[in-house]
């Protein structure tokens, strides 16, 4: 089965790290993959999107105008992006700063997690990419959580493994999140 997911935020809030994760779970689980990141000239605020695609044969292009799912990390993303879910699909997205009241997405699951609401109380608003990725897992069942927590291993520099256990409890908060 092939499954593609596409993530926006803004530079910073680790779109593309998320998007690095979600690819190495989906090798890990023996699936051929194409990641295909985009991000705006800006060190830090500017826009930051990839595209992820995984399935057990061919990948095909990484671009995919109306992807099957999608997780919207701010405002402008969700204004810009949401409706490009295809019918059928799913659009995850961070209600602790995305106002989706009043918009319709005919056919298209809309998961609400207050994404920076749950890495605050973790205690690092970092984790808000982290919270994703297990929302994602929750709300799509395309891959398998301990596939992400192995995946974090390949993701995160070495310097950076003893964070580990710190970013599994967000995506168990993320996926946990997206299932109540």
């Amino acid at each position: 089965m092939r499954h593609d997911v596409f993530i926006a935020g803004y530079g910073g809030q680790g779109v593309l790290l998320a998007g690095n994760l979600l690819s190495y779970a989906a090798i890990h689980e023996g699936k051929n993959v194409s990641f295909f990141p985009a991000y705006g000239v800006e060190k830090r605020g500017g826009s930051a999107m990839c595209t992820i695609v995984f399935a057990e044969g061919d990948t095909g292009s990484p671009v995919v105008g109306h992807p099957s799912a999608s997780i919207i990390l701010n405002q402008l993303s969700f204004d810009k992006y949401a409706a490009k879910v295809k019918a059928g699909g799913v659009c995850i997205i961070n209600s602790s700063l995305v106002n989706c009241e009043g918009i319709d997405l005919p056919d298209v699951k809309l998961v609400k997690v207050p994404m920076n609401q749950i890495a605050l109380e973790l205690g690092d608003l970092r984790m808000v990419n982290m919270v994703a990725c297990g929302a994602y897992v929750a709300a799509t069942g395309a891959l398998a959580r301990p596939s992400l927590e192995e995946a974090l291993k390949k993701t995160l520099p070495e310097r950076n493994h003893r964070l580990i256990p710190a970013n599994i409890k967000a995506i168990e908060a993320g996926a946990a999140a997206a299932q109540g």
